[in-house]
């Protein structure tokens, strides 16, 4: 992580002859918070001017619709992964394939291996990193109390669900068995496992040859015990008492998470960029794998750009080096 990182650059030929597709659900938008899906909107238009600004030859989208027969492209930027249903994080690149075209980021069936939060766990189970038992129920299955693990609070999920999305916590088998229910009846798979006391330690990795990670930072609670909600990670709402996206700095625990990293990241290759998440103690030192999310938040304001930037990156640097990287992976670029 101390290694200077260099970035990339794209080639003025490749700007002048690759057509790309830069789709997402605000693409088109101005920039203003979105009622619903908040700072996501101003990340697609941060992205997009950030496109725009290299000089690409750039084509903008926000629907899968412009991918169901052939587009006029030669390289697709997919930012659109959650289009309202079950798994539609997968349809973006399982349509690119179909055509023949190169897209930025980890194949379909990679895709789905890492959103699927149970199988994600169980890759990381084969890898030898500790992670916290679980139980998946799919929509559609028995609900077995006897496959819940004994806590005394869990947390309850859509299995493929972002930013905390749909999330529950309960005491109770009672208190699951209700939160199960109201996740399937929004056509989701649920996964139940035991709250962790502490705070998250996000993992950025980029890829410029190999995957390289970029400095940890940790949400810090002011609570250990708080269950972070969408709202709050969308900044719906106010959650400046609450916690805080700071450098984590802790040598040995910083350490352990870089080992656990390595040991993940290649199950998942290619995948050009990945945020990988743990659940540290700061009291214990316990480290405990969460979720991994490919094709995650890029946005200045999150996890990478103030990775990126303690990096020695600027925030367009780091986007043209992810985008340059997958192009001469894939044969667009020298």
């Amino acid at each position: 992580m101390s290694k200077k990182i260099v970035p990339l650059k794209i080639t003025d030929a490749a700007k002048r002859n690759l057509r790309i597709m830069f789709i997402a659900k605000h693409a088109l938008g101005d920039g203003s918070p979105h009622p619903e899906d908040g700072n996501h909107a101003v990340y697609h238009h941060e992205t997009r001017s950030i496109l725009e600004d290299l000089g690409l030859n750039l084509t903008l989208a926000n629907s899968f619709d412009v991918l169901f027969d052939k587009p006029d492209v030669d390289f697709v930027f997919p930012l659109l992964n959650r289009a309202g249903f079950f798994n539609s994080e997968m349809l973006g690149p399982l349509l690119c394939t179909r055509h023949g075209i190169p897209f930025l980021g980890a194949s379909p069936i990679l895709r789905g291996l890492a959103d699927d939060k149970h199988l994600a766990k169980r890759a990381c189970v084969d890898a030898g990193v500790p992670t916290a038992p679980w139980a998946i129920y799919r929509r559609g299955a028995p609900v077995d109390e006897a496959k819940c693990p004994r806590a005394e609070r869990y947390v309850i999920k859509p299995n493929a669900s972002s930013a905390s999305w749909g999330v529950h916590d309960a005491a109770d088998w009672s208190g699951v068995r209700a939160a199960i229910e109201d996740i399937h009846e929004d056509r989701h798979d649920a996964i139940v496992e035991p709250f962790l006391t502490g705070s998250d330690v996000e993992v950025p990795v980029i890829t410029i040859g190999d995957p390289v990670i970029l400095p940890m930072l940790i949400f810090r609670q002011a609570d250990p015990d708080h269950l972070r909600t969408y709202a709050e990670k969308r900044d719906l709402v106010d959650r400046s008492q609450k916690y805080s996206l700071d450098p984590f700095v802790q040598p040995e625990m910083s350490a352990t998470i870089e080992e656990y990293t390595r040991k993940l990241w290649g199950e998942y290759r290619p995948f050009d960029y990945g945020r990988f998440e743990f659940r540290v103690n700061e009291t214990t030192g316990e480290v405990t794998f969460l979720e991994l999310n490919l094709n995650c938040n890029l946005w200045s304001q999150k996890v990478y750009g103030r990775a990126a930037a303690l990096a020695g990156l600027t925030q367009s640097e780091l986007i043209e080096t992810i985008l340059a990287e997958s192009l001469r992976r894939q044969g667009l670029m020298d």
